[in-house]
Order: C-alpha cells, then structure tokens, then sequence
C-alpha cells in the first residue's frame, strides 16, 4: 500500500484560498454548455456574425426546432442575447468572454 505524506502548512495554505463551493459549481455549469458540439458550432457562427435561427439551423446542419432547443440553453446560461427586429428574432454573443472561453478552447486543441 502506498502511504500518503499530506503537506499539511501547503494543504491548509491552499484550501483556505480555495473559491466557495457554490462558485466552483456555476464555474462546471458554464463548462458543461460547452460540452456539446452543436452548441460550440452556434458559439462560433455567433462569434462571426449576429444570425437568426433559420440561418443556423443552415449553417449547422440541424433542424430550427433543435437550433432553438440550444439557444434557450445558450440564453438561461447567459452567453447569448437576443433581439427582434420585425418576426426575426437575431441571436448573438452576450460579451466577450463567452470569445475568450471559446477561444482558449482552440488555442488547447490546436496545440495538441
């Protein structure tokens, strides 16, 4: 059996920095949205231009019923807003920081 040498003075320092629980768990939330491909898709025609479901159900090869399935979980997560103008109804990123999310991403994959 291995033993275990706990580092006690490190181990407390560190967990008395750690974030609380409840942060930690919005901070899994947010990761798993990303967990899906046809969300990460939506993410990235988003980050190229304001579209409307009928053109990402286009551009992602999928049905408007599904492509409005992913936006409601896009939107109640807070990364994407939307707007009407007319009966269309134009999607788009909510900041910023949904890009650098999306962008860290591909910088890790692309460097494997």
């Amino acid at each position: 059996m291995n033993e275990c040498i706990l580092h006690e003075d490190l181990a407390k320092k560190v967990k008395n920095k750690m974030l609380n629980d409840e942060i930690l768990f919005d901070i899994a939330e947010v990761f798993k949205i990303f967990g899906d491909s046809t969300r990460i898709k939506i993410i990235y025609a988003l980050k190229l231009s304001e579209l409307c479901v009928c053109d990402l159900a286009f551009i992602t090869n999928s049905t408007q019923s599904a492509i409005s399935h992913q936006l409601r979980i896009l939107k109640q997560a807070k990364l994407v807003k939307s707007r009407k103008e007319g009966k269309v109804v134009y999607y788009s990123l909510k900041d910023n920081h949904v890009i650098k999310l999306f962008m860290i991403g591909r910088e890790h994959v692309e460097e494997l």
